[in-house]
C-alpha cells in the first residue's frame, strides 16, 4: 500500500513518524506549503514526543531516513499533485482544508484510489469510526471520515453504556490546547478561542453531539458536550455525566468496561485503576482509557472518566483504517 500525506501539521507529522518504518505500507510522498527545510526540522524535533531517533536529511525535494525516501511537494491544491504518477493508493488528508467531499475528491482526480480524512468531514462523507462501524465499509466508498479524537473516545463509551440504557448524557472534555487557538490574546470569531491558550482554562464550542447522533441515532437529543481547553500541550480527559435508564453500581459499570477492554475492544479501549494523570497517557495508542478508580454512581446517575492522547490515539486509529482497507480490499 502506497501512502501520501497532504498537510504536515501535528497529525500529519506524527503519522509520518509512525508510518516511515511501518511494515506493510510505504509512505511515498508528503505535501505542505511550508519550506522543506522547516518540515524536515519539525519532523526531527517535536516538543511533545521528543527527538526522532533516526537521521533525517533533505536532498532535492526528497526526505531521506535510513533507506527510506519520501518525496516532498509544496502544492497549494490537490489538483497539482502527481498521485497518479506515484501510484498512490491512499491519501491521508490532514490539511483541514479539503474535508468537504468536493475538495477531498480532488485527490481522486489526481490519481489516488482512496482518501482518509483526519477529521470529521462534511455530512456527505461517510463517518466511520474504527472499532465501531468499520464493517460497513464497502469497495465503492472512496472517501471516509474517521471522526476526531473526541468522537473516537466518546462513541465507544456511549455505545457500551447503552447496553444498560441512556436517558441523557453531558460530556465535558478537558483537552490540551490546539493550533486553532491563540498563543496571545487575538481576534477570533469564537471570542474565548482568541484568548491566550497557555494562560487560562478556556471553554470552546464543539459539535461532538452532532457526530455522535450521526453514529448512534438512538441517542438523538440525549447528548450535550463542551470542550474545555487547559494549559497543557498534549492529552485529554473526558468526563461523562450520564443519567442511566435504571439504577446501577460502580462495580457493574467498571466490570462492563473491564470486559470490553479485555475482549471486543482490545487495543481500542483500555481500562485502568491506577492513580494516573494526563502525562501518563502520552503515546498511548487507545482511543480512550477508562479510569475505574474515578467511576462514581448515585442512583441511576453515573460519572465516568476516560483518558486519551488526542494525537497518538487518533493517529493509531487512522493507521488501523489503512491496514483494514489494505487487507479487506487488497489495496
Amino acid at each position: 500500500m502506497r501512502i501520501a500525506i497532504n498537510g504536515m501539521g501535528r497529525i500529519g507529522r506524527l503519522l509520518f513518524r509512525k508510518l516511515i518504518h511501518h511494515t506493510g505500507v510505504e509512505l511515498v510522498a508528503v505535501n505542505d506549503i511550508m519550506p522543506e527545510e522547516n518540515l524536515a526540522y519539525l519532523i526531527k524535533y517535536d516538543s511533545v514526543y521528543g527527538t526522532f531517533p533516526d537521521d533525517i536529511s533533505l536532498d532535492n525535494g526528497v526526505i531521506h531516513i535510513n533507506e527510506r525516501k519520501v518525496k516532498v511537494f509544496r502544492a497549494d491544491h490537490p489538483a497539482k499533485l502527481p498521485w497518479k504518477d506515484l501510484k498512490v493508493d491512499v491519501v491521508l488528508e490532514c490539511s483541514g482544508k479539503f474535508s468537504k467531499k468536493e475538495g477531498a475528491t480532488e485527490h481522486l482526480k489526481s490519481g489516488a484510489k482512496k482518501v482518509l480524512l483526519s477529521t470529521t468531514g462534511s455530512t456527505d462523507i461517510p463517518l466511520m469510526i474504527y472499532g465501531f462501524n468499520q464493517s460497513s465499509l464497502s469497495p465503492d466508498i472512496d472517501i471516509i471520515s474517521p471522526g476526531g479524537c473526541m468522537t473516537n473516545c466518546s462513541v465507544h463509551v456511549l455505545y457500551i453504556l447503552n447496553a444498560i440504557g441512556i436517558s441523557s448524557s453531558q460530556i465535558s472534555i478537558l483537552h490540551s490546547y490546539t493550533s486553532r487557538q491563540e498563543l496571545v490574546d487575538a481576534s477570533h470569531p469564537q471570542f474565548r478561542r482568541g484568548r491566550a491558550a497557555a494562560e487560562s482554562i478556556i471553554p470552546v464550542e464543539i459539535d461532538l453531539h452532532h457526530s455522535l447522533e450521526r453514529l448512534m441515532p438512538g441517542v438523538k437529543d440525549k447528548i450535550a458536550a463542551v470542550s474545555i481547553r487547559v494549559p497543557v500541550a498534549n492529552g485529554a480527559m473526558a468526563d461523562f455525566s450520564v443519567c442511566m435508564s435504571r439504577e446501577t453500581s460502580k462495580e457493574e459499570i467498571n466490570n462492563l468496561f473491564r470486559k470490553a477492554a479485555e475482549g471486543e475492544y482490545r487495543g481500542i479501549l483500555g481500562y485502568t485503576e491506577e492513580q494516573l494523570v494526563s502525562l501518563d497517557f502520552k503515546g498511548n495508542p487507545h482511543s480512550c482509557v477508562i479510569d475505574g478508580s474515578l467511576t462514581s454512581v448515585v442512583g441511576n446517575q453515573i460519572k465516568l472518566i476516560a483518558w486519551f492522547d488526542n494525537e497518538y490515539g487518533f493517529t493509531s486509529r487512522m493507521i488501523d483504517w489503512l491496514l483494514y482497507w489494505r487487507d479487506k480490499f487488497n489495496l
